[in-house]
């Protein structure tokens, strides 16, 4: 999974645990919710954290919806749920990793 650069400008909250913003376990870092995007910190900064390319998650019986027991997370135009250490995102006939 390759993750893009793409910095969010002009962000001057600092997030970290207790800033107030719910914390996402995303691969080897913590994304942070805010106002409808995912932030993780880079290199003295925050990006957005964005998924290159189109990633499949194959074997995946379970659908994700309101009380499907899993945390929903808002993400751009649609919803995320949190499964098995990722997010996951419904795409066409199955679910994409974001």
């Amino acid at each position: 999974m390759t993750i893009l650069h793409v910095e969010h400008a002009g962000h001057d909250h600092v997030h970290r645990e207790g800033c107030g913003h719910a914390a996402v376990p995303h691969g080897d870092h913590i994304d942070y919710v805010h106002e409808g995007h995912l932030h993780r910190a880079h290199d003295g900064h925050f990006d957005e954290c964005e998924i290159a390319g189109h990633v499949p998650h194959t074997g995946h019986d379970h659908a994700h919806g309101e009380g499907c027991g899993h945390v929903a997370v808002p993400h751009g135009d649609h919803v995320d749920y949190l499964h098995d250490g990722h997010r996951h995102a419904t795409h066409e006939d199955h679910y994409d990793d974001h």
